[in-house]
């Protein structure tokens, strides 16, 4: 039944009961209409009113149920869907909205996949030419230096001997980003090593304490998942120690069943009503990718917790 349909029929159902009782009622009706006859006749267009109001609102309420749903739908956490009340012109534009729904899923993880594809290989040139042109360039000064600090005198030696020290962080600090553009240690190690590598080097650059509690036991992965796995990890640290305020933060990876579970947790003021950044949903698009789920939410004690549920069997394949 179409929506005119629909409301034509209640109204009718409530003008048709009216009609009957004005029929069949003992109430009649003069002129000059005296108080009696006048609070029976508001009585009743009260109540036709108040049963007018009910019937649409049970005949409405798929629409209002579709309304919300509109106004909160978040692609990045799929599955939002109405429940189909059956037949008639709701129920078939319910239909077109889940259809709609699974469309926008299916392009968006798509288009996600592409973007992130290039993101990746964006990041191993940039990372394989801070290795190849910018250290080696750095590391043929640095070699100049020493020369110069050999033949220099004293007076000139000890400034060229800082200039060394300095071009050699600079030479460091260059090949932690390219790691961290490009996890090497993944792999050649695998995901155990490259989570130590990539807490202790958040230790050391950012003072912020880093515990790990890694299983060894994890099925075997293939090289996508381990990559999102590793990525969630960095991003999550990356926010703890930019937005968080926190002093300790765990990494931890355990096996339950036949999934994987990563967790990263702080114990920092908690992200409250806050508004997800690009950082998180970046976080989100991965986790689709793989065909896993996200969560973040307050961690016992104070602080967050993002946990990413990783099925090792039957899941879509992966497309970074």
């Amino acid at each position: 039944m179409s929506l005119f349909w629909r409301i034509f029929a209640l109204n009718a159902v409530v003008l048709g009961t009216a009609t009957a009782l004005l029929l069949w009622a003992p109430v009649t009706v003069s002129v000059p209409v005296v108080l009696t006859e006048a609070l029976i006749l508001l009585g009743g267009l009260a109540v036709m009113l108040v049963a007018n109001a009910a019937l649409l609102r049970v005949g409405l309420a798929p629409l209002d149920r579709l309304t919300r749903l509109m106004t909160t739908v978040d692609l990045l956490r799929p599955g939002q869907r109405l429940p189909v009340p059956g037949p008639g012109g709701i129920a078939e534009l319910i239909r077109t909205f889940n259809a709609m729904l699974d469309r926008l899923e299916s392009e968006r993880a798509t288009s996600s996949a592409r973007a992130l594809v290039a993101q990746e290989s964006e990041r191993r040139r940039i990372a394989q030419e801070l290795h190849d042109e910018v250290g080696q360039s750095m590391t043929a000064v640095l070699l100049e230096l020493k020369r110069a600090a050999d033949r220099a005198p004293e007076p000139l030696r000890e400034d060229l001997l800082l200039a060394q020290e300095t071009t050699r962080d600079s030479l460091d600090e260059v090949r932690r980003l390219a790691r961290r553009l490009r996890p090497g240690v993944l792999e050649d190690l695998g995901l155990v090593s490259a989570l130590t590598s990539l807490a202790g080097d958040f230790a050391t650059h950012t003072g912020l304490g880093v515990q790990r509690r890694l299983a060894t036991d994890l099925p075997p992965l293939d090289w996508e998942t381990e990559l999102v796995l590793y990525r969630i990890a960095q991003e999550g640290l990356t926010n703890v120690a930019r937005h968080s305020g926190a002093d300790r933060a765990e990494v931890a990876v355990d096996r339950t069943g036949e999934t994987v579970v990563l967790s990263v947790t702080d114990n920092g003021r908690g992200m409250g009503v806050a508004t997800e950044g690009a950082g998180i949903r970046g976080m989100r698009e991965r986790a689709l990718l793989i065909g896993s789920h996200l969560d973040i939410t307050p961690a016992p004690g104070g602080g967050t917790r993002i946990r990413l549920t990783v099925p090792t069997t039957g899941k879509r394949p992966a497309h970074v």
